[in-house]
């Protein structure tokens, strides 16, 4: 374990873990922050497709992390400073006491995600989601239900600022996707290659219920409020959600959730 100890917050070394608040609406140049002991244990795991550069941890942090930080990659160095100064890195208060910088994963376009998966898959498409709650969310259903990759419109906001990572309790860092599309090319492309796109609206007559399962299905999501284009839902099976008492409305992750599990139940 690589340890550095860092007394003075104007320390070029942890440069990249400075002001993390502006940066996250600034960029990184393609780096991002992970904060939290569950997103560090999983950016450092076997699964992540995500590089890690270096850590920064309060000094009290360190022996119950020490599994992880022995398993870092050689060179990956793990910085460690008193609550106060870790603070005045930040910019605010880190009761956590754990930050990471890591490198985003190279892009992949669509098409080669979509031709790599076999005949029983599941892919989420979502267009213009710009909240990161709802963008860690989505995520995170992705993985609990074995999703094979998510697919971002140009629409959505990032997936890898620190708070749609920590929502996503790291799902993130771990699954497949492609930004930065369009959603009428990405429904060209799925249904080249046998996907049957479901579009989540509340306005559906079919309910998601009676969606058949098995194959290749897309779930196609859209930003709360409003919702898909209908452009994009006329090229779509769409299916709704039954609700109580008249109310057509559920947080778009909480939805995508519900169709994740009914897509994910094999036929």
């Amino acid at each position: 374990m690589n340890i550095i100890f860092i007394q003075d917050p104007s320390d070029a070394r942890i440069a990249g873990f400075r002001d993390i608040r502006e940066k996250d609406l600034t960029g990184r140049d393609g780096l991002f922050v992970a904060e939290g002991e569950v997103v560090l244990r999983v950016l450092a795991s076997p699964q992540s497709r995500c590089r890690i550069r270096s850590v920064l941890l309060a000094e009290n942090r360190v022996e119950g992390l020490r599994s992880v930080l022995d398993a870092l990659p050689s060179g990956a160095p793990v910085h460690v400073a008193g609550q106060g100064v870790l603070d005045a890195i930040a910019g605010f208060h880190l009761h956590r006491g754990i930050l990471a910088l890591g490198e985003k994963p190279t892009a992949a376009p669509a098409e080669s995600l979509l031709d790599q998966m076999g005949d029983e898959a599941l892919v989420v498409v979502a267009g213009g989601i710009g909240n990161h709650d709802n963008m860690g969310g989505i995520f995170r259903n992705a993985a609990a239900f074995g999703a094979d990759a998510v697919l971002l419109d140009a629409g959505c906001c990032d997936p890898f600022y620190r708070k749609a990572i920590r929502v996503s309790v790291g799902a993130v860092l771990r699954t497949p996707m492609a930004a930065g599309l369009q959603l009428p090319e990405v429904i060209d492309q799925l249904e080249a290659r046998g996907f049957v796109p479901y579009a989540m609206t509340p306005s559906a007559r079919v309910p998601l219920h009676d969606a058949p399962r098995g194959g290749r299905v897309a779930v196609i999501l859209g930003s709360e409020g409003p919702g898909l284009p209908e452009a994009v839902i006329a090229r779509c099976r769409p299916v709704g959600i039954r609700m109580a008492g008249g109310f057509d409305s559920l947080n778009v992750s909480v939805a995508g959730g519900i169709a994740l599990h009914h897509f994910a139940q094999r036929a």
